[in-house]
Parts: structure tokens; C-alpha cells; sequence
């Protein structure tokens, strides 16, 4: 482990944390505390430990007040909607009640308007400005896996600590939740994979004409998890769909055709193996991997996100096609989404 200088974006970094939420927020537990490993910058646990730890040197601690991932209150957040055109009745509305605009987000009444015309929306999270103290410790870090091994050589790469999964298992964010619940599992990120088309678009892909399939990509720990039990938890997690060609439940097209993408020829020796196990009937590809381009960035660990646990071995139940606001990180609403947010707001029609 390096001594003597700060960590770099990719380095996995092992830390030492605890948070206590200050005045009357009461947190969600979503992720671990305690002593935890994690690609830095890499997603999961909170955007502010990334950033205090990439500044830290290894056995520095630090107290400092964090923002609890629901951001800073933001006043382009908040409009005033006439009543006439909201296709809401008078009547219906009260302070507290929630909404949805036309672009999904989640937002509350937080006025009724005195002039009796208009009421107060804000798609501010309701815990937006919350924080905890937190003591943070940076233990170490070991470099993460080099841009070798994120490409296809016969051999795997020697001397290596961390190790690559690539895999495709239908929509990827239920999957990416799975991989960051094991144990082991230090870093996960979802992207398009498979295709001709350099730098795809969610959309480009979505039309299944640049050939990629979403993807999830796995940073691991081959000490604590084996890459054949990780490609056994992933085929596990198909259920049936491992039969159905260009299909996972019910999304259909070849963008989520379901597949294991090997690295190295040992890496594709166990992935034949465990597929084979599903039978004759089993569709689910094996093919060397090709260049991975990484999801915009709301599409990264967006159920975490949207306010679903990814501590190490959860058990609950993952639930990939709701809109989840009420517990996740503020990156939930993706730069994108606030620009869109504050343009709606401006309209009186953007309420469903």
C-alpha cells in the first residue's frame, strides 16, 4: 500500500468511518459503515467521502460535517403553478401533497398561494441540506485493476489484486444493485457494451440499432468472491429469461440480450462452464468483451440512488421499475433532470 501521497480516481481504497446525523434527520441506512473497501470514485457510499478521501493520505483521520447525498436546497427547484391549468381541482390540494412532473421527478406542495390563483411546488428532496459528522480514517489504498485488464489478452493479467466481471443480465440497474450488495465486490458500473458504435447514447442504444447490450461492469476481490461465483449469481438472477433470446422479462430487443464477456481465456473457460450448467435451453452468450462505454452518469448506481440498500449481503427485495425518490442520494436528480425540472416548473401544463 502507498504511504506517503493521496489516492487517485480508480485506486481502491480501504477506510474506516462512521456517521451521526446531525439535528433531526434520521438517516436510511443504504450503505455500510465501519471499515469498508470501494473504488474511489467509483460510485456507492456517499459523493462527499469520495471527495474528502482523495484529498487524505493513508492512517490521516478527519472530523468533518458531510452532506448527508440529498444536496443543498436549490430555489430553481421551486415554482408557482396556476390552479386552472394544472388539471388539479381546488379542492385536492393541500400542502404536502405530492406530484409528479412530466419528467417523472417527484415534487410536493409546499404552499397554497395567498391570491388563491396559484399554489408552490419544490422538487427539492424533503431531507435536501441534511449532514452528518463524520470521522473518516483513510486505512490505505492498492492501485485498482489497470486498462489492461478492462480489455480482452489471452492471459489474465500477472500479479493482479482486483479482477474485471463484464456481464449483461437485461436492464442494468437491478443487476448493478445485486453486485454491490456481494461481498468482495469493490467497485460496479453500467455501460453499453458489444456494439459498432463508439460513445452510444442511452437513446442510440435503447433503438437496438448500434448492436451494444446494457451492461454491468464488476470490480472484484478474487480473494474474497471467485468470478465463477459472481457469473453463477448473475445467471441465478435471469431465471427463466436465460432461455429467451433478446429478451430479459419484459424488455425485448437485442440491447438487452443477456450475456458474460470475458476478459481472458481462463475467465472465458469458467463462463462456458457455468452456462452449460443451465442446459441446452440456455441462450445466454459468452463471447470475448469488447470496448465498454460507461452509462450517463443518473443511470450509475441509480437505485442506490433512488433509495434502495446496497449494504453487503442485503436481502431485500430489489424493485427496479418504481420511481424512487424517498430515501436515495441526491444524484437522483441527474444534472439533466434539474435542467429540465426548472424549465417544466416554469410551465403551468408539466403536472400529470
Amino acid at each position: 500500500m502507498a504511504t506517503t501521497t493521496s489516492p487517485q480516481s480508480g485506486d481502491v481504497v480501504s477506510v474506516t468511518y462512521n456517521l451521526q446525523p446531525n439535528g433531526d434527520f434520521v438517516p436510511n441506512p443504504l450503505f455500510d459503515d465501519g471499515r469498508v473497501t470501494f473504488v474511489l470514485h467509483g460510485g456507492n457510499y456517499l459523493p462527499a467521502l469520495h471527495q474528502l478521501v482523495s484529498e487524505m493520505k493513508p492512517g490521516e483521520t478527519q472530523t468533518v460535517t458531510m452532506d448527508a447525498g440529498y444536496g443543498e436546497p436549490r430555489e430553481e427547484l421551486k415554482a408557482k403553478v396556476p390552479i386552472d391549468s394544472s388539471g388539479i381541482s381546488k379542492n385536492d390540494l393541500k400542502v404536502g401533497l405530492e406530484l409528479f412532473l412530466s419528467n417523472g421527478m417527484k415534487c410536493r406542495v409546499v404552499d397554497l398561494d395567498d391570491d388563491d390563483e396559484t399554489f408552490t411546488i419544490d422538487a427539492n428532496h424533503p431531507l435536501a441540506g441534511a449532514t452528518y459528522t463524520a470521522d473518516v480514517t483513510l486505512q490505505g489504498y492498492e492501485a485498482g485493476p489497470s486498462e489492461e485488464q478492462f480489455v480482452f489478452h489471452t492471459e489474465p493479467v500477472a500479479g493482479a489484486k482486483f479482477d474485471v466481471l463484464t456481464i449483461a443480465l437485461g436492464c442494468f440497474w437491478g443487476g448493478e444493485l445485486a453486485y454491490m450488495r456481494v461481498p468482495g465486490v469493490v467497485g460496479t458500473s453500467v455501460g453499453y457494451t458489444q456494439g459498432d458504435m463508439e460513445n452510444p447514447t442511452y437513446q442510440q442504444v435503447c433503438s437496438g440499432t448500434t448492436g451494444h447490450t446494457e451492461a454491468i461492469q464488476v470490480i472484484f476481490d478474487p480473494s474474497i468472491v471467485s468470478y465463477d461465483e459472481l457469473v453463477k449469481i448473475g445467471m441465478e438472477r435471469l431465471g427463466e429469461s436465460r432461455n429467451l433470446l433478446n429478451q430479459v422479462g419484459n424488455d425485448r430487443g437485442t440491447q438487452y440480450r443477456h450475456g458474460v464477456y470475458y476478459h481472458n481465456l481462463e475467465q472465458m473457460a469458467i463462463a462456458k462452464s457455468v452456462i452449460e450448467s443451465y442446459g441446452d435451453k440456455c441462450v445466454t452468450e459468452c463471447k470475448e468483451v469488447m470496448k465498454f462505454f460507461k452509462a450517463e452518469d443518473y443511470h450509475q448506481q441509480y437505485l442506490l440512488k433512488g433509495g434502495q440498500s446496497a449494504k453487503k449481503n442485503a436481502k431485500e427485495v430489489i424493485r427496479c421499475y418504481e420511481i424512487l425518490q424517498g430515501g436515495g442520494l441526491s444524484s437522483t436528480i441527474s444534472a439533466q433532470g434539474r435542467a429540465e425540472c426548472q424549465e417544466k416548473c416554469k410551465g403551468s401544463d408539466s403536472l400529470l
